[in-house]
């Protein structure tokens, strides 16, 4: 049997680094560069650096 062809997008979490337990998932390409966006944080209610962190099996 031949081995499953990868997929071409991954699905990351993007942690908040204000240190809430706060994060968003998205799913982007697989040849990209790992993501960093400035987003709105509602715990702390403002906007903060959100960095990814790969999702593993079953998350």
């Amino acid at each position: 049997m031949a081995k499953k062809a990868k997929s071409r997008t991954i699905a990351v979490r993007l942690i908040s680094m204000a240190m809430t337990g706060y994060y968003r998932t998205l799913v982007r390409p697989r040849a990209h560069k790992p993501l960093s966006m400035m987003k709105y944080d509602p715990v702390v209610r403002k906007q903060v650096l959100f960095l990814e962190q790969k999702r593993g099996k079953g998350l």
